[in-house]
């Protein structure tokens, strides 16, 4: 059979003969219409993620600001404390010092005679510690 012969049958079937040039037409806005289509739901999309992704940092930025905020009060309470326990050390340590100046001037021959205790019992605790260890 050769195209004459289909496009006679179809005109005596009683079917316009449609010239390939309308099927590509037809086809090509058929394609198009799916390209806008598919362009129209992917942008809606983005749009809907982008919204979302908005909506979640404008949630965040709060949290993130309390915890900042909340990070940075620990921070200063921790150093407050650190100073204080700084300053009552150093005071404790004027006093014991100061109480010890006046023990050893109240009673010079009383000090000296409980530095050299104490001086001896270090040189024991020494001289034990090294025993123990063998020759070295």
């Amino acid at each position: 059979m050769n195209t004459e012969t289909i496009q006679g049958a179809r005109t005596n079937a009683g079917n316009p003969a449609e010239p390939p040039k309308i099927f590509s037409d037809q086809a090509a806005q058929s394609t198009d219409k799916a390209i806008r289509s598919t362009q129209r739901v992917a942008n809606e999309a983005l749009t809907g993620l982008a919204n979302t992704a908005q909506d979640m940092r404008d949630e965040a930025a709060p949290l993130l600001n309390r915890a900042a905020v909340e990070a940075h009060t620990l921070t200063q309470r921790g150093l407050a404390a650190v100073r204080n326990g700084s300053h009552q050390l150093q005071d404790r340590t004027r006093r014991a010092s100061a109480s010890t100046a006046a023990y050893v001037r109240d009673r010079p021959v009383t000090a000296m005679l409980i530095a050299g205790a104490t001086g001896a019992a270090v040189m024991s605790m020494i001289n034990l510690v090294r025993r123990s260890r063998g020759p070295g």
